[in-house]
């Protein structure tokens, strides 16, 4: 029986496919080929698939968390969904709870949420609110394209700078140059840490990993200049790999440590739910010669799965490959300075909101 031939890339998209979330219920659906071929006939080609934005409005907008793999246990996601259509990315399964594939909806169908910052400021101003550090973009990317129109992440950065609350942000994306102003505030009195995400040098493999994030280059421009600012920035040499990227460890390395990062961290690929599928038709794609390599790494890694869902493993991984890999970053990093531990944020300035949202006197 011969293998299925692998499904052509499509420009400007990470996803070669837009597979169904079976997992969830949804079923797979397949367009009539006669009522394609009369279509084609009357109406020519298919249009380019656009990126459509849904507002939503949810009722709160900090998510929680006890995971003991992540330094946080609160996190704000500004929008679902991320347009950059990295294909590693791990946030994808979340769509098939809209019945939305993890695929091409993932990348294409966005959601916005414009209240988040008015949100936000009711949550800060409860009296049993906690402070703890927030996170930014470890779900859906915050600074992904759409921001630049609806501006949704600055308006709840305003909030957390204007009452002094602790912030981690991770992005692959140079957008959040346009909120210098407010991060290098906050940074004067400890209150932020950027992570800044580098899966590869080569902007050809940068374009079909992850292709509307930014150029490699442009992101360790953005180090430089929150470097330069006073902002701690770390690189997140995010995922690794194995025989595609795990090669440029010691190269990214290098080019953070040279525009300054204080700090490297690193994550195995990871490849839940839809994921999985997902990457291996973009291997398929891709990389045909080594698919196979790859995926027998990653299962090799992941404890014989395709996907290692366990605290305590599914981040770091387990094996000789692991193992190696996790010697390497560790070896580079202590050789470019960039072992040190991420400056720690304070929390005792927080300054809540009043209930009607306006900033009390005292």
């Amino acid at each position: 029986m011969e293998s299925p031939k692998p499904l052509p890339p499509i420009a400007g998209r990470g996803a070669p496919t837009n597979l169904r979330p079976t997992r969830t219920g949804s079923l797979e659906r397949a367009a009539d080929g006669d009522w394609l071929d009369e279509a084609e006939a009357i109406d020519g080609d298919a249009p380019r698939l656009r990126t459509t934005v849904t507002v939503e409005h949810p009722k709160t907008i900090i998510a929680r968390n006890t995971s003991p793999d992540i330094g946080f246990d609160r996190s704000i996601n500004p929008y679902r969904g991320c347009e950059h259509g990295c294909i590693y990315c791990f946030a994808r399964p979340t769509h098939a709870f809209h019945d939305l594939s993890p695929g091409l909806d993932f990348e294409s169908r966005l959601f916005a949420k414009p209240d988040a910052a008015k949100l936000l400021r009711a949550e800060l101003a409860k009296r049993n609110y906690r402070v703890a550090p927030m996170a930014i973009g470890t779900n859906t990317d915050g600074y992904q394209p759409i921001e630049r129109e609806w501006g949704i992440t600055r308006a709840v950065v305003e909030v957390l700078a204007e009452t002094r609350h602790p912030l981690i942000i991770t992005t692959k994306s140079d957008r959040l140059l346009r909120d210098l102003d407010l991060l290098a505030g906050m940074a004067k009195d400890g209150l932020v840490g950027v992570a800044v995400s580098v899966t590869s040098l080569d902007p050809a493999l940068a374009r079909t990993l992850e292709p509307r994030a930014p150029h490699p280059r442009r992101r360790l421009a953005a180090i430089r200049r929150l470097i330069d600012a006073g902002v701690p920035t770390q690189v997140n040499i995010s995922p690794i790999i194995p025989a595609i990227t795990d090669h440029e460890i010691e190269a990214i390395m290098a080019a953070a440590a040279e525009a300054g990062a204080i700090r490297a961290s690193y994550i195995l690929v990871r490849l839940p739910h839809e994921v999985a599928p997902l990457f291996r038709a973009w291997l398929a794609a891709h990389y045909p010669d080594r698919a196979e390599k790859v995926m027998h790494m990653i299962r090799d890694i992941r404890g014989g799965r395709d996907n290692d869902p366990n605290f305590g493993t599914r981040m770091k991984g387990q094996g000789v490959w692991a193992d190696l890999i996790r010697t390497r970053v560790k070896r580079a990093a202590r050789e470019h300075g960039m072992d040190r531990k991420f400056p720690p944020l304070r929390c005792d300035l927080f300054r809540p909101p009043e209930r009607d949202g306006q900033m009390g006197l005292f």
